[in-house]
C-alpha cells in the first residue's frame, strides 16, 4: 500500500466502499499452523464485540485478546495489572462476535508463573468461560513445564519471545531484544525448544528483522511478528494503534503503520454533538417521538388529568 493510499484512508478521503464480509470456515490452531509457507497471516488485538465483528468481517486471521488492554483501554503504563477475570470477560465478548477468526486469550502476568496446575486452570478459563480456542503466554525455557501441562489439557498454546512486556521490569524497559549475537542465538534456541514442547505459533516482538527471519526459517510453526520485520510468517498490531484510537499525544511505536485516525474523528464528532446540544438543535423533531392522538373515549380523562395537574 502506498503512502498516498494510507494518507487517504487515515483522513477519510477517497474511502472505498465497505468491503463484503469475508466468508470462510472458522480458523483453528491446526489450520493456522498449516498456513506456514502458504500465505501471510494477519492478526490484530480485539477487546470487545463490535471491534471483533468488524475485524472478523475484514478477514483478520487471529484476534488476540491481549493483556495490552491494560495500557490502551485502561490507561496503565504497562500490562502487569491485567487480571484474569477482566481478560476472560473481554474474551467472551470477542469470541461471541468472531465467526471465522481464531480467538486467542493472552494469559496475564502471574497466571502461569507458579505451577503447571495453576497454569492449566487459568488457561481453561479462557476456553470454558471466554470461548477462546487457544491461549498465548510469554517466555522461553522457564515456561516449558507450563506449556506442556496446558497442552496436556488439550488447549493449543501460542508462544511469545523477544520483548515480553510482562518482563518489562526485568528487561529494564520496552527494549529491542536479540541485537547481539549471543542474544540472537538464545532466541533461536528457545524458539526451537518451544516448538518441541508443542506450540502452534510464535509471536516475535521487537526482534531485529534479520534475526526474526532466521528464526522463521528454522522452525516449522508460523512466526507472527510485531516490530520484527517482514520476514515473519505473519504480523500483529494493537488495534488501537492501527486506527489511531489513542490518547492525544500518546507515543506511537516505531513499528506501527497507522491506517486511520479514528481519534481525530471521534473528537470531531463529539465536539459537533456538544455544539448541537448546547445550541438546542439536537434532538430535532425527526429524532423525537410524538404521543398518540387522543382517543375521543379518553378525552374526558385527559381533561380531568390536566385540570388536576393545574390545581397542584
Amino acid at each position: 500500500m502506498t503512502k498516498e493510499r494510507i494518507a487517504a484512508l487515515a483522513t477519510g478521503a477517497s474511502s472505498p466502499e465497505t468491503p463484503e464480509p469475508v466468508k470462510a470456515p472458522r480458523l483453528t490452531a491446526p489450520g493456522l499452523l498449516a498456513l506456514k509457507g502458504r500465505r501471510k497471516i494477519a492478526a490484530l488485538t480485539a477487546y470487545d464485540a463490535p471491534t471483533a465483528a468488524l475485524l472478523d468481517a475484514a478477514g483478520v486471521d487471529v484476534l488476540l485478546v491481549g493483556d495490552s488492554i491494560e495500557m490502551v483501554v485502561y490507561g496503565a503504563a504497562d500490562t502487569l495489572g491485567a487480571t484474569l477475570d477482566r481478560m476472560v470477560a473481554h474474551a467472551k465478548a470477542v469470541s461471541g462476535a468472531a465467526k471465522r477468526a481464531l480467538v486467542v486469550g493472552d494469559l496475564p502476568y502471574l497466571t502461569y508463573h507458579t505451577t503447571p496446575e495453576e497454569a492449566v486452570r487459568n488457561a481453561a478459563r479462557f476456553v470454558v468461560e471466554g470461548g477462546c480456542r487457544a491461549v498465548k503466554l510469554e517466555g522461553g525455557v522457564q515456561r516449558l513445564p507450563m506449556i506442556k501441562a496446558i497442552l496436556s489439557a488439550e488447549i493449543p498454546v501460542m508462544g511469545h519471545l523477544g520483548l515480553t512486556p510482562q518482563s518489562v521490569n526485568a528487561l529494564g524497559g520496552f527494549k529491542v531484544q536479540g541485537r547481539r549475537a549471543t542474544e540472537a542465538r538464545r532466541l533461536l534456541d528457545e524458539a526451537k525448544k518451544l516448538v518441541d514442547a508443542g506450540i502452534f505459533a510464535l509471536v516475535l516482538e521487537c526482534v531485529p528483522a534479520d534475526v526474526a527471519a532466521r528464526i522463521t526459517e528454522a522452525i516449522p510453526v508460523p512466526t507472527i511478528g510485531i516490530g520484527a520485520g517482514a520476514g515473519c510468517d505473519g504480523q500483529i498490531l494493537v488495534f488501537h494503534d492501527l486506527v489511531g484510537l489513542t490518547v492525544p499525544g500518546a507515543r506511537t511505536p516505531r513499528f506501527v503503520r497507522r491506517y486511520a485516525d479514528l481519534g481525530a474523528l471521534v473528537q470531531k464528532a463529539a465536539a459537533a454533538y456538544v455544539a448541537d446540544v448546547r445550541a438546542g438543535s439536537f434532538p430535532s423533531e425527526a429524532e423525537s417521538f410524538a404521543s398518540d392522538p387522543v382517543d375521543p373515549a379518553d378525552a374526558a380523562g385527559v381533561v380531568l388529568y390536566a385540570a388536576g395537574a393545574q390545581r397542584r
